[in-house]
């Protein structure tokens, strides 16, 4: 079951509230976009600007002695591709990546002084194939002609994972940083946005390998 459906209010502020402070962190970069026709279309562009090679987006929001982490990533910063597994190896991958995204004490580093307990994990992706056939060899060229002409189709379908953590943090009044492990186990990503939102205020920041913590 998705944290975001035991968590509501923590949700809305993760997906809510922390918006107009990842909005305004990147209003420099996007203010060409901003003058597409139509609010759908606006807000359909942010969603895909999102979407970065090397960049992966976290929130934090925390409310009470509850913390809940969402991260937002593309399948190329985690494994390094972003459709279906197309041979064993790439489903070892795959496997691994998840394996290890469900694990959060691998993820991140907070203050044991904080007393934090991780409480629940959810993972998901699209990394799929729908069509999911086992004769993907006997099937290749026959796939490989069927395929050019859904490129374009297929190749705007972004491969991307998500996962949400929650904590419980008897003393989360000494939750005063986060350390993040993310760029040693997923070296293709370059960046990792930060938005946060809670008792200490608002925050934005930039991880990146050679500084990963940011201080609340």
């Amino acid at each position: 079951m998705s944290i975001c459906n035991k968590k509501t209010l923590l949700c809305l502020a993760v997906s809510g509230s922390l918006f107009s402070v990842s909005y305004a962190a990147n209003a420099n970069d996007h203010h060409d976009h901003n003058h597409h026709d139509g609010e759908h279309h606006e807000t359909e562009h942010r969603h895909h600007d999102a979407h970065v090679h090397g960049v992966v987006e976290t929130n934090i929001a925390q409310d009470g002695d509850h913390l809940l982490f969402e991260i937002t990533a593309p399948g190329a910063d985690v494994v390094g591709f972003e459709h279906a597994p197309k041979d064993d190896a790439q489903k070892q991958v795959l496997a691994n990546a998840v394996k290890t995204l469900n694990n959060p004490n691998l993820i991140f580093t907070l203050p044991e002084n904080a007393k934090c307990t991780f409480e629940e994990a959810h993972v998901s992706h699209n990394l799929v194939n729908h069509n999911d056939h086992d004769d993907d060899d006997h099937d290749h060229d026959h796939d490989h002609d069927h395929h050019d002409g859904e490129h374009h189709k297929e190749h705007g379908k972004h491969g991307e994972f998500s996962a949400q953590y929650e904590y419980h943090c008897e003393a989360i009044s000494n939750l005063d940083q986060i350390e993040t492990q993310w760029f040693t186990h997923f070296p293709h990503t370059h960046k990792m946005t930060i938005q946060y939102l809670g008792d200490a205020g608002q925050k934005a920041a930039s991880l990146t390998p050679k500084s990963s913590v940011i201080t609340l």
